[in-house]
């Protein structure tokens, strides 16, 4: 028996992918609604998951199984690099591309300054040896500068946002890693020669750059412009869908096989797609948006899962120190610097610098090419450096994108009316005020009730004010056209039955499914069903002018937020 559960225990931890995707994405989910409750963002607890079913807790992820994922997770860094491409419009940079140039370039040099400067002491001390603390500073400095967005936009769209900071943050992630890509192009260059390993001319190395960046964005935006013109003749959503996917995945694939930046071809596409057929911009990213989260989960879980902490050793420690140190600082006093000179909005200078720390794909991949050029410990040492920092700022990164999203006050404002809809109850946006009838009350008292209102729908109640029926003004009209106004004829004479009755405590969203269910525009609302007392009157015409409202209302805070 014991040999049975443990061959079982073997296959699920190395060959049973299926089933180890399953406990993933599950875990993953548990893990983000806890550290939702403790209000921290979800995406924290996508990662804590992945570290406790890795190596590091039950190894039920090995190394070998998150290996065997690499093709799946350049799919969800193309569907987030796809997303954020859609969020990258004309207008917006047409208005602020010299802002966002400026201080995408003051924080990624700052960055990889500060990192470069303090490690480089830092290996000196360990090492001894100038050329290897040389090479090391170069290669983390460069990957310091890159800026995870699948985590900062995770957060983003978690949390509804919406105004300067959001455009900012979303432009410089977009941005980031392909000054990450130029700057590594240039420094692995020197780090090799430094170190004598050159495999070729400094010149060939930063035309290689150019290349795998230029590459990028033209593969992108050939394949955006394939695809805006297959999404005017398609119109049911799943075919759509199918090559909006496919069309990231042709993307991904492309860039892989000529070695270009994947992110960022997928990320040409999505402003390709945005940009060059606006009118179907919403409806594209977001079928794709409700397509992703479980992929999102997986990709999170493995990326805590590929963390193994015996690895790390005491100098491996302070190296990791120092990285966050520089980076943080470097990251944080370059965005406030280039934000300042860009004469961007306050809430921008005061904190996108909160907004900028996590880092994941980019940084590891250019870890792992690292490890390729340098042979030794150098090459293991700057992985396994870059993977724990990445783990650490997995965790509080989100926490601080929260953080200035929060004090920026653009939380909730790029919220739409299905959103609302999910967080309202009934009594949120009935209408008390409703004037009831009695039920033994004269026609010709209704019509002067009728005349001092403005309602459509009248409730009609008991001595105990208990709810018994309703009447319309179309019912109203009906009995003008049958009846001579007699002063003998009431309101029980002429009222309907209730059809429907609500709770105040019912979701929005299942009141509204019930009111479309039996085609009627207004619905009374009572305490309780046992008691029938009348609470309010639901009118769907008044809530989804309400919903309208606030929608505009919410959006026009956001874009006067840029003027503060």
């Amino acid at each position: 028996m014991s040999d049975l559960l443990g061959s079982i225990w073997t296959q699920s931890k190395e060959l049973n992918l299926v089933l180890v995707i399953g406990i993933a994405v599950f875990g993953g989910a548990v893990g983000a609604d806890i550290f939702r409750k403790l209000r921290i963002p979800q995406v924290v607890g996508f990662v804590v998951i992945g570290l406790l079913l890795g190596e590091s807790g039950l190894n039920l992820i090995s190394r070998n199984v998150v290996e065997t994922f690499s093709p799946f997770n350049m799919f969800a860094l193309g569907i987030i690099g796809f997303m954020i491409g859609g969020e990258l419009r004309g207008e917006e940079f047409s208005k602020y591309g010299k802002q966002f140039f400026i201080i995408l370039c003051s924080e990624g040099l700052a960055a990889f300054v500060l990192v470069a400067l303090l490690s480089g002491f830092a290996a000196l001390y360990f090492t001894g040896d100038v050329s290897t603390s040389i090479a090391i500073a170069l290669i983390l400095g460069a990957v310091a500068s890159a800026t995870a967005p699948a985590a900062t936009v995770n957060v983003l769209w978690e949390y509804k946002t919406r105004g300067p900071l959001t455009s900012t943050v979303l432009a410089i992630v977009a941005l980031d890693d392909g000054l990450a890509l130029l700057l590594y192009g240039v420094a692995s260059s020197l780090a090799v020669a430094l170190l004598g390993e050159t495999r070729g001319s400094k010149l060939s190395s930063v035309l290689g750059a150019g290349f795998e960046i230029g590459g990028a964005i033209i593969v992108g935006i050939s394949m955006g412009l394939l695809l805006s013109f297959v999404l005017r003749r398609i119109t049911d959503s799943d075919k759509a869908l199918i090559f909006i996917a496919s069309s990231v995945l042709l993307v991904i694939g492309i860039s892989m096989l000529l070695n270009l930046g994947a992110i960022l071809a997928a990320m040409a596409l999505g402003v390709t797609v945005a940009n060059v057929a606006p009118r179907r911009r919403k409806r594209t990213f977001d079928l794709m948006k409700n397509f992703a989260p479980p992929i999102y989960v997986l990709f999170f879980v493995l990326a805590g899962a590929h963390l193994v902490l015996t690895e790390i050793t005491g100098w491996m420690i302070v190296m990791v120190i120092v990285y966050l140190v520089g980076r943080t600082a470097g990251k944080a006093c370059g965005s406030w610097f280039g934000a300042r000179w860009s004469k961007a909005p306050n809430v921008v200078r005061k904190y996108l610098g909160f907004c900028l720390l996590s880092q994941a794909g980019v940084a590891i991949g250019l870890a792992i090419i690292s490890s390729r050029l340098f042979t030794g410990q150098i090459g293991h040492a700057i992985v396994v450096i870059v993977m724990t920092t990445t783990f650490v700022v997995e965790i509080f990164g989100p926490m601080f994108v929260r953080l200035g999203v929060k004090r920026a006050g653009e939380v909730g404002l790029n919220i739409t009316e299905e959103d609302l809809i999910r967080t309202y109850t009934v009594k949120d946006v009935m209408d008390t005020k409703v004037p009831a009838v009695s039920a033994g009350m004269s026609l010709s008292e209704v019509i002067k009730v009728v005349s001092t209102t403005e309602s459509f729908y009248y409730p009609v109640v008991d001595k105990d004010e208990k709810l018994i029926g309703a009447i319309t003004l179309d019912g109203i009209r009906n009995t003008f056209a049958t009846q001579e106004l007699n002063d003998w004829l009431v309101v029980l004479d002429i009222m309907e039955p209730v059809v429907a009755k609500l709770e105040p405590d019912m979701m929005l969203s299942a009141a509204l499914e019930e009111t479309r269910r039996i085609d009627i525009e207004h619905v009374p609302v009572v305490s309780s069903t046992g008691d029938d007392k009348l609470a309010g009157i639901l009118d769907c015409r008044a809530v989804r002018r309400f919903l309208s409202a606030e929608v505009l209302e919410r959006q026009q805070k956001a874009d006067n937020i840029r003027s503060v």
